[in-house]
């Protein structure tokens, strides 16, 4: 495919901001402009640019996908005071899917990979299950592996005041943490990781104190796993969790549990992938959420 076949087929993007429970800025880029709309949330650490290959790919097949940058991350607003735990990030979450189902008059489907998945689940429970049209868990479940998340965390808190001094060293610095990934040819796609500092050094692009302030991300009323696995069990919509195989969180025995407890949710067993599921296999991952959307929309027009 030649670019000016590429450009003619890339779906109408543009950049608009919403509004979260502390009156703080969620900035989205929107892909599509007609289509049904369809959340993509991302982890913690990561920005709406993660999404972006997916998005495209659901927007051209006639869907509106809408990347959020949650609180704290990517263009998105710092919180005053360091709000930054499941609460307030589940609140943020109800509230935007609630804009969007009013501004597009109908329910959204939910993609949330880790801390967007269980913001969009506690979102759906506090909704009293109607928010929703559906939702895709990506490698996330009420219950993890505590060692995984504690070494992700310090992955994250390592460097986040210090920095790098160049886009080479913070690729150095990822491969070394993620031997199994190849590492990129371009720095391009980093680079909307990282935000530069007056003093010339890269840092990641969200605030520090997502790890380091007063009210860490497990210090909320929605942390406990007994929580989750209820915010689980009372799904009724369409669900589907996407695992990478190699995960650090999500084990064999987690993905057997969510199926029991929502024994309605489809599994797509994503090989060759860790955590970063989208980033490991995208081929596979795109794949496995366009067969989802699909069969939503062929639900819908039965």
């Amino acid at each position: 495919m030649n670019r000016q076949t590429a450009d003619m087929t890339r779906p109408v993007e543009q950049v608009r901001t919403f509004t979260g429970t502390h009156q703080n800025s969620l900035v989205a880029t929107v892909f599509g402009a007609e289509g049904s709309p369809v959340v993509f949330m991302h982890g913690g650490g990561q920005t709406r640019h993660a999404w972006q290959a997916t998005a495209r790919s659901v927007a051209r097949e006639g869907w509106t996908a809408i990347s959020v940058d949650l609180r704290g991350h990517g263009d998105s607003d710092w919180i005053d005071g360091a709000h930054y735990n499941f609460d307030d990030f589940s609140r943020d979450a109800l509230r935007l899917f609630r804009t969007i189902r009013e501004e597009y008059g109908e329910k959204p489907v939910a993609v949330g990979a880790s801390l967007g998945g269980i913001s969009s689940l506690i979102a759906q429970e506090l909704s009293g299950q109607d928010l929703l049209a559906g939702l895709v868990l990506v490698d996330v479940t009420p219950r993890m592996r505590r060692d995984g998340v504690e070494k992700i965390l310090g992955f994250m808190g390592e460097r986040a005041h210090e920095g790098f001094a160049s886009l080479e060293e913070a690729a150095d610095t990822i491969s070394a943490y993620l031997p199994n990934r190849n590492r990129p040819k371009s720095l391009s796609g980093l680079s909307k990781n990282l935000r530069r500092g007056e003093d010339g050094r890269y840092r990641w692009h969200w605030d520090p104190a997502f790890v380091s302030g007063p009210h860490p991300i497990e210090a909320g009323q929605f942390t406990t796993e007994e929580h989750r696995v209820e915010a689980a069990r009372a799904l009724t919509i369409p669900t589907m969790l996407v695992r990478g195989r190699q995960s650090e969180l999500v084990q064999k025995e987690h993905t057997e549990e969510f199926l029991e407890i929502a024994p309605h949710a489809r599994l797509a067993d994503v090989s060759g992938a860790g955590h970063m599921v989208a980033g490991d296999r995208n081929d596979l991952f795109q794949a496995a959420i366009l067969d989802f959307l699909g069969e939503l929309r062929g639900s819908a027009a039965t």
